[in-house]
């Protein structure tokens, strides 16, 4: 039960309520003032409209980059209302209209994530805008006062204002809440993937399935500390704060990813630990430390999400004392071997407590002021994506992904415009043009998925909002099902989309009860309208230029390579006695750590593609696993040998390493030979070391880079199947 009530309040205190919440307000207080105080509906609808809109754009970041997407939705919808109010006049021009604009708000995804939501606040805007003329054919007309179109416009955009300034109102007053929540995000997301760790020590698992959970959930991780990083270090207030929040803030994700590089560094031969020790139960009793650490780490995110005090309750010095005991107990000289790498499990779970312990020292309530963290250049860990006509013009071509779904979704929403045209279904067949503009994704696996969410979601909603305008009359009662409706739509819309799709049903349907429309009649045809979108969307995503993951891995599979030599160069520049700086170490950790999740999630696609499509399944997966083992292993090794001494390694210990290297760059330059035959890639040569006696701990550390260097020639050897 407790875990359950975690998450509860996680949701609750996380941005998304929040952001649900601001929206269901600024939404929902227009639609009423003018309801209810001017009698004046169409005006609050307008207002909520252009609210809505904005809304859409309003997602975690920095402030200068939030006040610009949204006045730069306020400007798209303002325009895009101006445009449709004069091309409903004609069917022809509406319909050449939803093809020119529904193309060029798909090419906004050149320029990221917040320009793509511009992009679709637009289409947004143009449907229902849309939606308000009437249905007059392909050829039909109507006649609309120009002081009207122009009336609409500027209340759609007073809507966007509006919701802008409420935003912004609340960013100004609380400038570190965005911070916190996504900083305690990330740590809950953290946990999770600690907590699949514990499971490779529980013999019931399947290792394989493990690690395709593993490497599923180090994408969302990635995810998590690219929004963390977003907010932090693309904020001037926040970098160069003198005060105690914004330094603990930065110290506090500091230490989080370091948390995750030594969780990561956990690495063990787990099929042999399971073999050798599993009848013992002392692999039992590890993996129940782990699950400790998984919910201490979990108290510490929520606390710092509800900023609350946290008290530290992880006292591991007993438990940990019995699995030594456990493991001084196994008799010597038996099939198990040597149970030193059990000892081994045992220091890391200790120094991961330490560090876990380590983030509440730097916690506000402790009182302590913490050091300066402006030791690291913070600007180099983020990506700048400029906004400019060039990035545009490279991608008109149909080599870029963006311009093929741009093409897709143009032709989808013409088809779909003359399906609505003439299907004799009820007078809200826009719902289709929603529904493709919804559902077609980029990717045919995310397509794919929202069209199924999207059926369910939408016979689950419409069920539900039958049953409760059907047993339930009192109209104060349906109200306050309506808003909690709202909230969840609202608040669900970036977390969980089958769940959005589940609230907005009888959101829609209670509220047309309210207008009088018979929620009967709407119900059928919601569903019909949204079976013929979902449709058209796939048919789309299938036929149209489709783009498969299988042509377009072997860049991605370039760019893990080259993360990889250069992570393992900073750790061959140390052995060499060279002083690698804390700057470019962690940005060849951050780069192998995004890249692979680049990886992962593109498998994670191709799963959800036709059987036909899918090409070196097994063999990405090799990779994605090989490519994991190998970070780990040289974190570990980079973990034990920060405080060696700058002077030169072995040649016993740079051998291996130098192998490694030529294999990952044999891999890469064969995968390159691909692509126009660009110039081989090779290992730098570095100056001779002097010889030195091994030392037990240089004995160790061999044996660490002699597995390295196995695991680089294994990748070798898939990338190659995998080039074919």
């Amino acid at each position: 039960m407790q875990p359950i009530l975690r998450s509860v309040r996680y949701f609750l205190s996380s941005h998304y309520f929040s952001d649900g919440l601001r929206t269901t307000v600024a939404v929902l207080l227009p639609a009423l003032f003018f309801f209810q105080v001017q009698k004046q509906p169409d005006i609050g609808l307008l207002i909520g409209l252009g609210a809505l809109s904005a809304s859409i754009t309003d997602m975690p970041g920095p402030l200068v980059h939030k006040r610009n997407g949204l006045l730069a939705c306020c400007l798209t919808i303002f325009l895009t209302a101006i445009l449709t109010g004069f091309a409903r006049l004609n069917g022809w021009t509406l319909g050449l209209e939803i093809g020119l604009l529904s193309f060029f708000f798909a090419l906004f995804n050149v320029y990221g994530n917040r320009a793509a939501a511009v992009g679709s606040a637009g289409m947004l805007t143009l449907i229902l805008t849309m939606a308000r003329g009437a249905n007059t054919g392909a050829t039909g007309s109507q006649t609309i006062a120009l002081s009207e179109i122009l009336t609409q416009a500027t209340l759609i955009l007073l809507g966007g204002l509006w919701y802008t300034g409420i935003s912004l109102v609340f960013r100004q007053f609380r400038p570190y809440r965005q911070a916190q929540q996504a900083l305690a995000e990330c740590i809950h997301e953290i946990a999770r993937f600690l907590r699949i760790k514990a499971d490779f020590y529980d013999g019931r698992t399947d290792l394989d399935d493990d690690y395709r959970r593993l490497v599923a959930q180090h994408v969302v991780v990635s995810e998590k500390q690219d929004v963390v990083r977003e907010l932090l270090f693309k904020s001037r207030q926040v970098v160069a704060e003198t005060t105690s929040t914004g330094r603990v803030l930065v110290l506090t994700f500091a230490e989080v990813v370091d948390l995750y590089e030594q969780i990561s560094a956990m690495y063990y031969d787990y099929q042999s630990l399971r073999d050798r020790f599993g009848a013992t139960g002392i692999l039992n009793l590890i993996a129940t430390q782990i699950h400790r650490l998984v919910n201490e780490l979990d108290a510490i995110g929520l606390a710092i999400l509800e900023g609350s005090a946290h008290r530290p309750r992880l006292d591991m010095h007993a438990a940990l004392e019995q699995i030594q005991a456990a493991i001084n107990a196994l008799p010597p000289n038996t099939d198990m071997g040597n149970p030193l790498v059990l000892r081994r499990v045992l220091v890391s779970i200790r120094q991961l407590a330490e560090r876990i312990n380590g983030l509440l020292q730097i916690a506000p309530e402790t009182g302590t002021t913490p050091a300066d963290p402006s030791t690291l250049d913070y600007s180099r860990f983020v990506s700048h994506q400029p906004i400019d006509v060039a990035r545009l013009r490279d991608n008109l071509s149909l080599r870029s992904s963006v311009f093929r779904y741009s093409l897709r979704m143009a032709i989808a929403c013409v088809v779909g415009y003359i399906v609505a045209t003439f299907w004799p279904n009820g007078h809200h067949s826009y719902w289709i043009l929603l529904t493709i503009t919804v559902i077609l994704k980029p990717a045919y696996s995310l397509t794919r998925q929202r069209n199924s969410d999207r059926l369910l979601g939408t016979l689950a909603g419409g069920l539900l909002g039958v049953v409760i305008l059907a047993f339930v009359p009192n109209p104060i009662a349906q109200f306050v099902f309506m808003v909690l409706f709202m909230l969840g739509t609202y608040s669900f819309q970036r977390r969980n989309y089958i769940t959005m799709v589940i609230c907005v049903t009888p959101f829609v349907l209670i509220l047309f009860n309210f207008m009088g429309i018979g929620f009967r009649e709407v119900v059928g045809e919601r569903m019909l309208d949204t079976l013929i979108g979902g449709v058209i969307a796939v048919i789309a995503s299938y036929g149209l230029l489709p783009r498969w993951e299988s042509e377009q891995v072997l860049p991605v599979l370039r760019d893990v390579l080259n993360a990889d030599i250069k992570y393992l160069q900073k750790l061959e520049e140390s052995l060499c006695g060279r002083v690698v700086t804390e700057t470019d170490y962690k940005l060849a950790r951050k780069s192998v750590y995004v890249q692979s999740a680049n990886l992962s999630a593109a498998f994670e696609r191709m799963l959800s593609e036709p059987k036909s499509k899918r090409r070196h399944q097994q063999d990405l997966l090799q990779f994605a696993v090989l490519n994991h083992i190998f970070s780990s292993n040289v974190a570990t090794i980079v973990l034990t040998t920060v405080d060696r001494e700058h002077t030169p390694a072995t040649d016993t210990l740079l051998r291996p390493v130098r192998r490694s290297l030529d294999h990952l760059a044999e891999a890469l330059n064969r995968l390159d030979r691909t692509d126009k035959n660009p110039e081989l890639v090779t290992t730098p040569a570095l100056p001779s070391t002097s010889p030195a006696t091994d030392s037990p701990d240089d004995q160790l550390l061999a044996e660490q880079l002699a597995f390295v260097q196995k695991l680089t020639a294994d990748m070798a050897k898939v990338a190659a199947t995998i080039q074919g």
